[in-house]
């Protein structure tokens, strides 16, 4: 790798103010320099980024200059790599459709367009019927993306939603699918999504509040304003979220209450929308479930009893309460069951073992089970779902990070597997020119991680080859091994791209998950170095030309590996990273807050929580010592890590390390989490991601 000394940077770099403020809690009193970044009216900014405080934006705008100096060299670059990730996209594709009743539907694009179509084909043949148009819809906005698209059960109308600020409040509106106009319902500040009652004259929808929460369940009668909508139901706990959708029958509204380790539902008779809703089991800290209709039964995934990698019950529909809960797939340990999917024949779950998933199907009369699986040492299955009940057939997805997605339809009864689609590649791919492998990296307590790798088979592997090296690690989220045609930019020009598959996952298990949060979260920081380190020592790369990246809790991952081993990486990317941990668990108003004290803990309520989490919050660890090259991204409106949190610790980290390495924020002024809201936009930000790589790695060809 090039000395960090050789990444030119304009002179000098933005140095924000200090304003320093106090904060005390349980006798111990912290100071903070930088906090003055978040805006006071931050809800408002979310609703409208113009009222953005002037000192606020002048900062950014100057951190936005600066990274843009920083990185001009890179421009050509930059478009190069644009290009070839946008040759390897077929840019007119579709999704096969998927049949419900008299029609398919599915999403297509065309050439150029940034958006989706969503369309529907009669399943008796036919012309297809394009019922909304993502292109014409985001026309002359900066940001624009579709929540999604519900059709009424008797299939005359949608229910869409777009969020045109990136603060991921979604507005909704219905659309007649005979003429293609939208009605004068408009609902703001949703959810993003309805579930529709079956006459097909009204729909469920959760309402945020002012600190972005989903807390209230409204009935919406078509044809009325919503401020005459039926409350339905209202969750006072600011702990817990809400959801609400439909069963394939019909026959029942779903209310989901949750948390990150705790859920809770109620049932409301679609047809009823004035009952009261019943409750299934009354939430029980650490126990999950989740439902799906079988007809006279309701199938449920669950933790209860305790099931740690989880099993599957039975339970009466006119008496579903826990009393009721009958085993019909047992609890193994080490076996972990990820979702389940109910038809009139067959209960279907997606489960992983050894850390490679496979389906299993089973009959619903007999009981008899197969399953299906493959071979390669690293792949990604998903289980798709399905708008139909009474059918014998499931569609799947497999790939792995040398295979391009294949979609299959697979008949449970006569267990003939139809391919459907292969993902192509314009630009062309040779699978044979790649190899995949899965490692295991010893952490240091003797754990085995994990780690997922691509790469070219004329990369020599001599320890001179740059890695990009990927991690997560939160939420009992797993990362999987699949096929990423934008990582092959990379690849091809003599990177190992890795997937550290660390604990705070559940790649593993369910304990793999419990091993890495609360008081076991420095796991997944050290697992991460630790694949580092493996990596190294098996000669794939180098200390100094290992790359490190992650997003949002992958992003807080980036900043504590940055505090405790900057000598383990030569650089990082840290895209919306959770680095202010601590104050933005102490504060009970931001959106997140509270549903997330089951991860971290709370520091408002303990000391000791308060305590772990000052040990390693990125941004009261940063310390006087050298640190690797760092790009920091955020986005405005991102209502799950705001602004302030990268702004804060880039401000943090130039004024306190003690060597010149860059550090640079790029902040999307017009975006929320999930960055650029076009596909072509969103590869123009992982073309300026990997630019950053192959810039601080000395390889910009």
């Amino acid at each position: 790798m090039k000395d960090a000394s050789m990444f030119k940077t304009p002179s000098p770099a933005p140095v924000a103010q200090k304003k320093p403020s106090t904060d005390t809690r349980h006798g111990i009193t912290r100071q903070d320099d930088y906090a003055w970044l978040r805006a006071d009216n931050w809800q408002e900014v979310f609703q409208d980024p113009s009222v953005l405080d002037n000192d606020i934006r002048a900062y950014l705008e100057a951190e936005n200059d600066y990274q843009k100096a920083a990185m001009a060299d890179t421009d050509a670059l930059q478009k190069k790599l644009f290009s070839e990730m946008r040759g390897r996209i077929k840019e007119d594709d579709s999704s096969v459709p998927s049949p419900d009743g008299p029609y398919a539907y599915g999403t297509a694009y065309v050439t150029g367009g940034e958006q989706p179509r969503f369309f529907r084909t009669p399943r008796e043949g036919g012309p297809e019927d394009l019922m909304l148009d993502g292109d014409a819809e985001a026309a002359g906005k900066g940001y624009f993306r579709i929540s999604g698209v519900n059709h009424s059960p008797d299939h005359s109308r949608i229910i869409w939603g777009y969020d045109d600020k990136g603060s991921e409040f979604f507005d909704l509106k219905v659309r007649d699918l005979s003429d293609g106009s939208d009605r004068n319902d408009l609902l703001h500040n949703t959810g993003g999504g309805g579930a529709w009652s079956p006459d097909s004259n009204g729909f469920f929808y959760t309402l945020l509040d002012a600190n972005h929460r989903p807390s209230k369940v409204f009935y919406h009668v078509l044809g009325t304003d919503q401020a005459d909508d039926r409350l339905i139901h209202e969750e006072s706990n600011p702990g817990f979220f809400m959801g609400v959708g439909g069963s394939k029958l019909n026959d029942f509204i779903f209310i989901n209450i949750h948390d990150h380790e705790t859920s809770e539902y109620y049932l409301v008779p679609a047809t009823d929308p004035s009952a009261k809703p019943q409750l299934v089991a009354a939430r029980e800290t650490g126990v999950e479930y989740d439902m799906h209709e079988g007809g006279d039964v309701f199938y449920i995934l669950t933790n209860a009893d305790g099931a740690k990698d989880f099993k599957i019950v039975e339970t009466p529909v006119d008496n579903p309460g826990r009393d009721h809960w009958r085993d019909v797939v047992e609890h193994e340990p080490g076996r972990l069951i990820l979702s389940h999917g109910v038809f009139s024949g067959h209960l279907v779950w997606l489960e992983r073992k050894d850390g490679l998933p496979q389906i299993v199907i089973r009959d619903r009369k007999s009981g008899e089970q197969h399953a299906i699986a493959f071979d390669e040492e690293a792949y990604s299955l998903g289980l798709q779902g399905s708008l139909e009940y009474d059918t014998d057939t499931i569609r799947f997805s497999y790939s792995s990070m040398t295979t391009p997605t294949q979609q299959f339809d697979y008949n449970m009864h006569t267990r003939q597997r139809t391919l459907l689609k292969t993902q192509e590649v314009p630009s062309g791919h040779d699978p044979n020119a790649y190899v995949t492998r899965r490692v295991m990296a010893p952490s240091h307590d003797g754990a085995l991680v994990p780690v997922s790798l691509l790469y070219r088979k004329d990369t020599a592997l001599d320890g001179s080859a740059p890695c990009l090296l990927y991690g997560y690690g939160a939420y009992g989220m797993s990362i999987p091994a699949s096929f990423n045609t934008n990582c092959l930019s990379l690849v091809d020009r003599g990177f190992v791209y890795a997937i550290a598959h660390i604990r705070g996952g559940k790649d593993k298990g369910f304990a793999w998950y419990e091993d890495g949060k609360r008081e076991n979260k420095t796991n997944t920081f050290r697992d991460f170095i630790a694949s580092a380190e493996f990596l190294a020592s098996e000669k794939y790369t180098a200390f100094d030309r290992i790359v490190a990246q992650g997003g949002s809790a992958g992003g807080m991952l980036m900043g504590a590996i940055a505090n405790l081993a900057p000598d383990r990486f030569g650089a990082i990317i840290a895209a919306v990273p959770f680095v202010d941990v601590l104050n933005t668990m102490l504060d009970d108003t931001l959106p997140l807050t509270p549903p997330e004290w089951p991860e971290w803990g709370n520091p408002i309520a303990a000391r000791e929580d308060y305590e772990r989490i000052a040990a390693y919050s990125p941004y009261d660890n940063v310390n006087a010592q050298s640190y690797p090259p760092i790009l920091a991204v955020a986005g405005l409106t991102d209502p799950r890590v705001t602004y302030w949190e990268p702004a804060k610790w880039v401000a943090k980290l130039r004024d306190t390390k003690t060597d010149d390495s860059p550090i640079l924020l790029k902040t999307n002024m017009e975006a929320g989490h999930a960055g650029a809201s076009g596909r072509f936009q969103r590869l123009e930000e992982i073309a300026f991601e990997y630019a950053f790589a192959l810039k601080v790695t000395g390889r910009m060809t």
